[in-house]
């Protein structure tokens, strides 16, 4: 997600950051060089000329070329611009003050991805919301589109309307809404139908719609790699319904993010939803200075900590933090904190989202590494008998080769784990000696955990990473 705009803007402020003082025609170039990144992310236009000339006004001031580390203010102002650009400080949210059922209705065009964000949609509600929701097709056009919704229905456990054959939008939508008030349904969402480009026919059929359901909520759909595109088709819907929101799909993919920098702008609707994978739990809420912050290699430590809330189990988690007070550290509880990365989306999206490891994911990616390392030391861990996985030291040169054979890996990928594990292992007993967890809060204080737990991420550790675990990651 945003990645090439990130690997340009990275490099624009690593030589910014690099200087001492500033004077006024290094800013100006350097607000030339954020320009052309822009254009090249596929941001319209006229964004962008606002977008330059703010931060440029701003950047020129006395405040930054008289600052104490000028470079840093020219950062700040351009996250804060980058922000406002993105829809301000205030997080977007669903309006679902109304008397139930509360209508939301899904708009855009054909392939946007717009029924499988219905049920993503549907099943936030359901789970993070606790509304009970319902539903229903409005597509009688694209071939097998209500039954589409209907198996996601089952998938995500929320109710959908009985498809009836033959009947038309304005009928469903009738139906549909005397059925969510027969069954208390607290969010009607309704699925309407989609065209391969914008046309009246399409127009007309949402405007009767919305004319029978009286939406709290219109979102409209965009796939965000059709970039430029995306926006012409947010204009054109703008124009015809009374939108309230834009739900930006495949976030993931979209290495430009052209089409994120300019919605808000060009619509003057808040993106309220990004799609960020194929799962049906894909969808994060937009919030914009978290997206800025990643734009610009600042990490988004809220996020992975909100992934870390959903992977890990309560019961799990007060396990492993008794243990962890203890100072215990078993091969279970590598395993554990294993499986929890692959569940929070493996390390390259993590890597991703932390700050200032830009660069380590690069270097990932470009030696190979993937997250089939994780199920590699799982097996490894998978291959141990219940006594070897809770006395690691009983591991001798037979029982490694024995581990080795049975995981299908070499007794030097044994060796790496078992290493990896005593770095653990003797951080858990510093926490120990500090106190606990409740000293460990003042690791974030002074110097981090990466400077008072070599072993979780010191120099040469590979950016957090305990500094073996990167060369097992190297194996293919």
């Amino acid at each position: 997600m945003f990645d090439t705009l990130s690997d340009r803007l990275g490099s624009v402020f690593d030589k910014l950051r690099g200087r001492g003082a500033l004077n006024e025609a290094d800013v100006r170039e350097a607000m030339r060089e954020v320009r052309i990144a822009l254009l090249e992310a596929d941001v319209a236009l006229p964004v962008v000329r606002r977008f330059i000339d703010s931060v440029t006004e701003q950047a020129v001031g006395q405040s930054v070329l008289k600052s104490v580390t000028p470079g840093q203010q020219v950062v700040k102002i351009v996250n804060d611009a980058l922000v406002e650009m993105l829809g301000g400080t205030d997080v977007p949210s669903l309006d679902l003050a109304a008397t139930p059922p509360v209508v939301i209705m899904m708009v855009g065009l054909q392939g946007s991805g717009k029924t499988t964000t219905t049920a993503k949609l549907a099943k936030l509600l359901k789970e993070k919301h606790g509304k009970k929701a319902m539903m229903a097709s409005l597509d009688v056009n694209r071939p097998a589109a209500q039954d589409q919704l209907k198996v996601l229905g089952e998938q995500v456990d929320v109710l959908t309307l009985p498809i009836i054959p033959g009947q038309q939008p304005v009928d469903i939508a009738t139906r549909a809404l005397q059925a969510a008030k027969l069954q208390a349904i607290d969010v009607l969402l309704l699925d309407t139908a989609g065209r391969l480009h914008v046309d009246q026919q399409l127009m007309d059929e949402m405007q009767a719609v919305a004319a029978i359901s009286s939406p709290k909520e219109v979102l409209l759909v965009v796939d965000s790699l059709t970039g430029q595109d995306a926006v012409n088709v947010a204009q054109s819907f703008t124009a015809q319904v009374p939108l309230t929101g834009v739900v930006l799909t495949r976030m993931d993919g979209d290495a430009r993010g052209g089409a994120a920098l300019s919605m808000r702008a060009v619509t003057g609707k808040p993106i309220k939803f990004a799609g960020t994978g194929e799962k049906l739990d894909a969808l994060e809420v937009f919030q914009p200075s978290r997206v800025a912050g990643r734009i610009l290699g600042m990490g988004d430590v809220v996020s992975i900590v909100e992934r870390a809330a959903a992977a890990i189990e309560e019961e799990e988690a007060e396990r492993m933090a008794a243990r962890m007070a203890k100072g215990q550290f078993d091969m279970n509880d590598l395993r554990q904190q294993l499986r929890q990365m692959q569940k929070m989306g493996g390390l390259g999206a993590l890597a991703g989202m932390m700050p200032g490891m830009k660069k380590a994911k690069q270097a990932m990616e470009a030696s190979g590494m993937d997250d089939r390392v994780l199920l590699r030391m799982d097996a490894i861990i998978g291959s141990m008998t219940p006594k070897e996985r809770a006395r690691p030291d009983l591991l001798n040169a037979k029982r490694k080769i024995r581990i080795a054979k049975g995981s299908g890996m070499q007794v030097q990928d044994v060796n790496k784990l078992l290493k990896m594990h005593q770095e653990m292992e003797r951080a858990m007993k510093q926490i120990k000696k500090m106190g606990g967890l409740a000293g460990l809060g003042k690791l974030f204080g002074g110097g981090g955990l990466g400077a008072a737990m070599p072993g979780l991420g010191g120099p040469g550790a590979g950016g957090g990473l305990p500094s073996n675990l990167n060369d097992l990651l190297k194996k293919k």
